[in-house]
């Protein structure tokens, strides 16, 4: 290729001065120098340009021979490898139609009925709550004794895309009942929720809460003088409604119809008449680190059936009134973000309102009688596994004179002047993991017209077996 350059050039040089010559004869002496030096250089850069491209093919021969070498020291290890990779994309491929034909043969079961049992089978999870109590009190001789005080059974399991299934039974040493058990239909319409069952009852918020949940070893004292030791829990329909925001912040608002049967509000409803609870909630960030939560309740039940002192024993007496309880909650908690599993601050309080139509156990006719009570409580994660808090308690029944032992009135009504009863305690929380955890917790409890003043320190002690660790619900 080189040769026919160097021939092509020196012919085009030789025509072109043909040419030249053929129109002037006689050309100038100085042009033909001109001419001889240009075609020097050219035969120059033709020569130059040679020996750089022999140079190269010299350079990729022995490339070439270097492979070839290498190759037939391999003995042929590129053909092995070769046969190696056609292996692994035949497993690949086999694999993959393998999962592709259990894909089809679980479609196909779904669509014919045949489920697997071990889908079939729903979450159980397992809570103990164990308390040891060191008390004082006046008059009491007991001082302390240990109490395995429930053993919780938790079964959860969604039934289908639209709906789930939540139960509690707890179990103790004397029986065992029914707790919760309740179907939540999620989306009946936009931001709706439907619950059917037996369920605690959204009156503020911790009633709402299993006791191995709480914050604190016990509800509070007003709410269990006012709904009884076990708070509101009746069995009914609730429909949880999401609200469209407001200032800034995200409502809720919840109604529910139950059947009246807490015995310390409608121990005397003998006609069925349901209750009806209405929930609002509004929750809104205060900044990146702080939310706040407040809350309103109204419960609204019915009573018939009184009975009535007489000179020859008890009469029942059939008029119906209504029952009120109102309640205010509030929460602020701060979580610094980033740190929040290590530091926080929580302030949570509540307020009941008893207002109760009734008739007069004593026969002076109908009556009504008002109670009320709070408590807050402030508690901080001071590390990972401490939480340190301290909670305060008051009640405040009525005060009636007939409101004596034998009738169903009391803890809601005293025959004493103006009753009350107070409680302070603080507590520390220990988390060993996410599934055990223990608590110290000491109340002073006092007040007047009602029970004795009472010290009680307690140990308790909490673990969780199965997947639903400390569910508050």
């Amino acid at each position: 290729m080189i040769r026919l350059l160097y021939a092509g050039t020196l012919g085009l040089l030789c025509l072109s001065a043909s040419a030249a010559w053929a129109e002037d004869a006689a050309p100038p002496a100085d042009e033909i120098e001109a001419l001889k030096a240009a075609v020097a250089d050219l035969r120059r850069q033709v020569h130059q340009q040679r020996q750089e491209y022999e140079t190269e093919i010299a350079g990729l021969k022995e490339q070439i021979q270097a492979l070839q070498k290498a190759n037939a020291a391999a003995g042929g290890s590129g053909e092995a490898d070769e046969s190696e990779l056609a292996a692994l994309r035949r497993l690949a491929k086999e694999k993959a139609q393998e999962a592709a034909e259990e894909m089809k043969k679980k479609e196909k079961g779904f669509q014919a009925g045949w489920l697997s049992l071990q889908d079939l089978n729903p979450e159980i999870s397992v809570a103990g709550d164990m308390v040891g109590r060191y008390q004082h009190q006046k008059d009491n001789r007991r001082r302390s004794d240990f109490d395995f005080r429930v053993l919780d059974l938790h079964i959860e399991s969604y039934l289908d895309p639209y709906s789930k299934f939540k139960a509690a039974i707890p179990v103790t040493e004397d029986w065992a009942k029914l707790g919760e058990a309740y179907m939540t239909r999620f989306g009946v319409t936009e931001g709706v929720n439907l619950t059917f069952g037996k369920f605690r009852q959204q009156f503020g918020v911790v009633n709402r809460w299993h006791k191995h949940a709480l914050d604190q070893v016990d509800f509070p004292l007003a709410l269990r003088k006012i709904f009884g030791e076990g708070g509101l829990n009746q069995t009914g329909v609730s429909a949880d409604v999401a609200l469209p925001p407001l200032g800034g912040g995200s409502q809720k608002l919840t109604l529910q119809v139950t059947e009246g049967d807490n015995d310390r509000l409608f121990g005397g409803n003998t006609h069925g008449t349901p209750s009806v609870l209405v929930h609002y909630k509004n929750f809104r960030d205060l900044s990146k680190d702080t939310y706040f939560e407040v809350g309103a309740t109204g419960l609204f039940g019915w009573n018939d059936d009184w009975q009535v002192r007489t000179g020859g024993g008890i009469d029942h007496v059939y008029d119906t009134q209504s029952t009120r309880v109102y309640g205010l909650d509030w929460t602020v908690r701060w979580e610094p973000t980033g740190r929040m599993r290590y530091r926080n601050v929580e302030w949570r309080s509540e307020l009941y309102l008893l207002d109760r139509d009734l008739v007069a156990p004593d026969g002076s006719g109908e009556d009504s009688l008002t109670a009320w009570g709070a408590y807050s409580y402030v508690q901080s994660k001071v590390s990972r596994k401490v939480d340190l808090g301290i909670r305060a308690d008051y009640f405040q029944p009525d005060s009636k004179s007939y409101a004596v032992a034998g009738t169903d009135v009391i803890p809601l009504a005293y025959d004493a002047s103006s009753p009350y009863r107070w409680q302070v305690g603080p507590y520390l929380t220990y988390h060993q993991s996410p599934f055990v955890k223990y608590r110290l917790e000491y109340n002073h409890v006092d007040g007047r017209g009602m029970e004795a003043p009472e010290d009680v320190g307690m140990l308790q002690i909490i673990f969780v077996a199965g997947p639903h660790k400390h569910d508050r619900y």
